[in-house]
Order: C-alpha cells, then structure tokens, then sequence
C-alpha cells in the first residue's frame, strides 16, 4: 500500500508518500480502506520527537490517530460492523491507503468521509478530558484553545451537557465561538481579569488545549488544581492537574454520542483545510504553525 512515512524525527519535510506493508485487523479491531484522514497536533509532535520518552515508535513511521472509510477486515469479537461498512474511529498508523481501527462508529449517510475523518480524535479526547473534571449543569468552563479542532469539540459537547463555556482565541475566531454558543476572550496576558469580568462567580474548572504554558494561570483563575485539565502539556504531571492521557482509559461512548448530535445539527465539524494524501508535509508544516481553526484532513483516492 501507499502509506506517507518517516524515517527519523524531524520537521514536515522528512515525510514521503512511499510503499508499505499492508496492517491486518487483530482481534476487537477493523481494518478500513482509508478515505480520509486528519493531522492532529499529537501527529506532528511525535514526528519531531518532542514525545519520544513518553510515546515510543518505530521507524519508518506512519502518522495518523483517526480515519474514515471503508470496511474490508473484521478481527475477532468485533460486533455491529461488517465488511463494506461506512465507518470512522481511532486507531494508529492512519495516514495510509489501509489502516487499523481500534475504535469504531457508524458513518451516517449525511456526513462526508472528510468531516467523519476530523470528528474521532477531537471528540474522544474533548469527552474524556470533560469526564475528569466532573462538572454538572449550570457550572462554567474555560477552554483555552477553543477554536482548534479538540476545543471546539470541547465547547460544543460541554453545551450539549448543560456547562456555560469561555473559550480563549484570536480575535478572528471570536465569532465562530458564539456561533457554538460560548462566550469569547483573547488569550495570553490579562485573562485572568478577561475572565473574572466574564465570570464573576468564579469557573468550576477549566481546560488547556494548546500546550503552551497557560496551566500555571488556569490554575491562579480556577483556584484548585484538582479543577484544571491539559490535553496537550505533558509536562504538567507535577502540578497536580488532570493530565488527559489514556491511562484511565478512553471514552469509547463519545463517537456515538458525536454521531447522534451531528445527526440532529447540534454538533458542526469544521474544516479547516483539506489536501491530498502527498501533502502531508504542507499539512503537517500547517499544523505545526498553530492558530489553525477546524481541523487539517488529508484525502485518499
């Protein structure tokens, strides 16, 4: 199969569309031909090695975390899927013509491969980052990073559980978060007056979905470590945050939940750009750049 691959860490340009072999469902996973694909920040920090003590990989490397397509293998104890099936999920290696899912959703008729492709990832890790937190109806959330493809993912399934949202972006992306129904604020200097005028009860917590230093400052605003999540610092262990990695395992329920309300127009997938599967490098190089909006998805054939 095509695949695009590296062979070392490095920036975007070390990537090239090259042959590969074939992965094969195991049990409880499904293979799919790849229609889509999307680059995530996690993709172009494991390429660069900036993960490489915590996610360990071999080389040549495939990128990719999500995907959409079609079923061509069932593993064993997969059920509720078959061959020929449209579906979409989280697996590993996706950025190639197959790839291996080990999460699994049926794609409804009116959702494109590209949008099905960009919804996994987001909502999974927006979900289980929210079930940490333990938030009821009413409290207010601060997302900060909340026009990318996970905060928004976050902003609209926190509306959907009843939180009233903040989210941080650039002044461009302000009105794209009230159409999500949250109330926008800049990022960096001054938030923590930004918010308490926006909030002057106080946050029942609050999440960091860039990774560029802001949980010190969440944690000064909410008050409490304990009610502060990161997606996206892994060098936040010590502080005593909710780090939102796997280890308590993953919120498998979020693709369905995401389908359901996709299904009754509750939950728009934003798409910021799309490219061919031998524009990963320039997607990636996109990425890596930040400020993007949506999510970056490259197609197959």
């Amino acid at each position: 199969m095509l695949a695009l691959r590296y062979h070392r860490f490095g920036g975007p340009e070390i990537m090239g569309v090259e042959d590969a072999p074939e992965p094969h469902a195991g049990p409880g996973q499904v293979r799919v031909a790849v229609r889509a694909t999307s680059v995530n920040p996690f993709d172009w920090k494991l390429r660069a090695g900036y993960m490489a003590e915590l996610v360990p990989i071999s080389f040549p490397a495939i990128p990719g975390t999500d995907a959409a397509g079609v079923v061509d293998e069932v593993g064993d104890g997969v059920e509720g899927v078959a061959v020929g099936d449209a579906v979409f999920g989280l697996g590993s290696a996706t950025a190639a013509q197959f790839a291996v899912l080990d999460l699994v959703a049926t794609k409804p008729d009116n959702m494109s491969f590209v949008q099905a492709a960009a919804l996994g990832l987001a909502v999974e890790t927006a979900a289980r980052t929210l079930d940490r937190l333990v938030l009821r109806d009413g409290d207010t959330l601060l997302v900060d990073g909340a026009a990318g493809g996970v905060g928004s993912a976050m902003v609209q399934l926190a509306r959907a559980r009843g939180l009233n949202v903040i989210g941080t972006a650039s002044q461009g992306h302000h009105e794209y978060l009230r159409s999500l129904d949250a109330r926008p604020t800049t990022y960096g200097p001054g938030l923590s007056e930004r918010v308490a005028a926006l909030a002057p009860d106080g946050l029942a917590g609050a999440v960091d979905v860039v990774g560029l230093g802001s949980v010190p400052t969440l944690i000064e605003i909410v008050g409490d470590p304990g009610r502060v999540a990161t997606v996206a610092d892994f060098t936040a262990y010590g502080l005593g945050v909710h780090v939102a990695d796997t280890s308590t395992g993953r919120a498998e329920y979020a693709l369905a939940d995401a389908v359901r309300l996709f299904t009754d127009g509750a939950f728009v997938i934003r798409i910021e750009q799309t490219f061919p599967i031998s524009d990963g490098p320039q997607a990636h190089h996109l990425s890596q750049q930040g400020h993007v909006a949506g999510k970056l998805v490259l197609t197959l054939p």
